[in-house]
């Protein structure tokens, strides 16, 4: 059966666009144009994955978001003008997998869609990430790069087994400062860079055209194996 999409846009020609983008691709396709409706829908239909605005009539798609979360780990990607890191890193605070900012490219956001249901799992990451050359086994605690044992510090290895259980969705910077280093160290970014560099420089990943460890500036990173 193919995968079940909801698209909460008060826009009526997004949601059109939207509706025939992802029909044309296999996609089953649902629409709201409110967060009460929305949340209805969701609760009613359990899709697949959100597409969330966040300028609804009857209220905020954040409202909607937390609201979500409360109940359901439905994947959701925000798709909003606003294009602030303000309102990106609250959405991913409270729970979006991703940010897609208005105008947007279907093509981009399709592949976005793909990568989120790819990698939707419920509670757990595969135990081993290998794409042949880097490999992060979350079981035994242990990454490799071309069969290399690589020697992570502490800090550096949770870092990186919190992006690999959560590959190809952006993690904020406050979230995993505070998960790694503790709920006081929220705004130690420098921290984060610190570990981040060390981490690229061990596994070869070139900071100024990565491979892996993606940064999403002033907002967090991001794993793509």
């Amino acid at each position: 059966m193919s995968a079940h999409i909801l698209v909460i846009d008060d826009e009526s020609q997004i949601r059109k666009m939207l509706r025939i983008a992802l029909k044309s691709v296999g996609y089953q396709v649902s629409e709201a144009e409110s967060v009460a409706t929305g949340l209805a829908a969701v609760v009613r239909q359990q899709p697949d994955l959100v597409v969330l605005d966040l300028g609804l009539p009857d209220g905020n798609g954040l409202e909607l978001l937390t609201e979500l979360r409360s109940f359901s780990k439905v994947p959701v990607i925000i798709l909003s003008v606003r294009s602030g890191d303000a309102d990106k890193v609250t959405a991913l605070d409270i729970g979006a997998q991703d940010f897609v900012t208005k105008p947007f490219s279907v093509e981009e956001l399709l592949a976005r869609i793909r990568a989120q249901l790819r990698d939707r799992l419920p509670d757990t990451a595969p135990a081993v990430l290998d794409d042949g050359n880097l490999k992060i086994d979350l079981t035994r605690r242990l990454v490799s790069c071309n069969k290399l044992l690589v020697e992570l510090t502490p800090k550096e290895y949770a870092v990186l087994a919190k992006l690999a259980r959560h590959r190809q969705c952006v993690i904020t910077q406050k979230q995993l400062l505070e998960e790694i280093w503790g709920p006081s160290h929220g705004q130690d970014t420098h921290y984060l860079r610190i570990v981040i560099s060390h981490i690229r420089q061990k596994i070869g990943d070139d900071p100024t055209s990565p491979r892996y460890l993606m940064t999403e500036a002033g907002i967090g990173y991001r794993l793509m194996l």
